[in-house]
């Protein structure tokens, strides 16, 4: 599995995830692409054998960096993609400058749950009824933010 910079010949194979993942609450292939031209983010992909098995994204705000559309094709979660995927966008984004990293998860979605809080994140708070198809809330999770316990033991900064 090779993971790269998400790049325009991607958006195709990128839409069609995104709709099986997120079905009508799914990006366009429009939108992705004006993700991919936005200076502030920085999106990835995960391919093997020429075919995107995931992506996700960031966009940055000063030292904050918030994670966007983490996607895996259902076939082959479980693998290691996301995992791999996070990873290398928290070293990119890094070297950009930055710090913290939020992001927003369905409160039933317990697989993505566990897999975030693994790289470190903690919820700090909680969107009522922020999901449609079905209604559901989503949790706010940071990593690197100042209440994070792990994080500031770990040498993390505070300041916000």
């Amino acid at each position: 599995m090779l993971i790269r910079t998400m790049g325009e010949c991607d958006l195709g194979q990128a839409a069609l995830l995104e709709q099986a993942c997120f079905g009508k609450a799914a990006w366009s292939a429009d939108s992705l692409a004006a993700a991919l031209r936005d200076p502030n983010a920085l999106y990835l992909a995960a391919e093997e054998s020429g075919e995107l098995l995931g992506y996700c994204g960031v966009w940055q705000s000063f030292e904050d960096g918030e994670v966007m559309n983490v996607a895996v094709r259902r076939d082959r979660r479980r693998e290691g993609c996301a995992r791999r995927l996070l990873e290398e966008l928290f070293v990119r984004a890094g070297e950009r400058g930055v710090q913290r990293f939020t992001l927003e998860v369905r409160e039933g979605n317990l697989p993505a749950i566990r897999l975030y809080e693994s790289l470190g994140f903690v919820t700090e708070g909680i969107r009522k009824n922020f999901y449609d198809n079905p209604r559901e809330n989503a949790l706010i999770m940071w990593r690197g933010a100042p209440s994070a316990p792990q994080m500031e033991s770990s040498g993390g900064k505070g300041g916000r």
